[in-house]
C-alpha cells in the first residue's frame, strides 16, 4: 500500500530551528504512514504580483509540490504572536496566481514549538484563519501547541519524553485518519 504523500512545511528558516527538530522528529514518528517532502522555503522569493503571469521556476516547482501532496504538515514558530514571513510567504505564492490556488481542498494538520508559555497557539490561531480562507481543512484536535523545554528531545533529536512521544503518536494517527478521509472524499 502506498503511502500518502506529505508536503512538510517548516515555518523557521534557521537551521538550528527547534521547530526543525520537531519536524524531523514528527518524520521520524510517522515514517511508517507518510512519505513526507519538505518545501524549502528558503528558495521562494518575496511575493509580488507583478510576477503573477511569469511565474519563477522556485514557485512552480512549490505550487507543484503541494498540489502532488496528499495532505500538508506545517510546523511553525511564533513570530509576534503570528505567523513567520516565509510561511506567510509561501501561503501567499501557493495560493496565486487568482484561481490558481494550490492549497484548495487540502487536509492539513500544525504542529509547533516555542519558548515560551503559550507554546504557539497565537500563530497557530493566524494560520488557522489564513488556511481555512484558503479551503485548506486543518485538523481541528488535537493541537500541537509546545512550550520547548530541557530534555525534550534526545541525542538522537528524537523525543525523550514517552508521554510526549504518546502524544505527537495520536496526533499523527488522527491526522492520517485526516488525509484518508479527504482521500476518499468524492471530487
Amino acid at each position: 500500500m502506498t503511502r500518502p504523500r506529505i508536503a512538510l512545511l517548516v515555518g523557521s528558516l534557521s537551521r538550528d530551528s527547534i521547530n526543525r527538530r520537531l519536524a524531523s522528529a514528527l518524520a521520524g514518528l510517522g515514517a511508517n504512514r507518510f512519505d513526507f517532502r519538505e518545501g524549502d522555503l528558503a528558495m521562494l522569493p518575496l511575493y509580488n504580483r507583478d510576477m503573477d503571469r511569469a511565474l519563477p521556476p522556485a514557485v512552480l516547482a512549490f505550487k507543484q509540490a503541494i498540489e502532488a501532496a496528499d495532505g500538508v504538515l506545517i510546523v511553525s514558530p511564533e513570530y509576534n504572536r503570528s505567523v513567520p514571513s516565509a510561511l506567510k510567504n509561501a501561503i501567499d505564492w501557493a495560493s496565486r496566481p487568482y484561481g490558481a490556488n494550490s492549497w484548495r481542498g487540502k487536509p492539513a494538520a500544525i504542529a509547533g514549538l516555542a519558548s515560551g508559555a503559550l507554546g504557539t497557539a497565537p500563530a497557530q490561531q493566524h494560520l488557522r484563519n489564513i488556511l481555512s480562507h484558503l479551503d485548506v481543512h486543518v485538523l481541528p484536535q488535537p493541537e500541537v501547541c509546545m512550550a520547548m523545554r530541557e530534555g525534550l528531545f534526545d541525542a538522537s533529536g528524537e523525543i525523550a519524553d514517552p508521554a510526549t512521544r504518546q502524544f505527537l503518536d495520536g496526533f499523527l494517527t488522527r491526522f492520517s485518519a485526516h488525509v484518508a478521509r479527504f482521500a476518499m472524499a468524492p471530487a
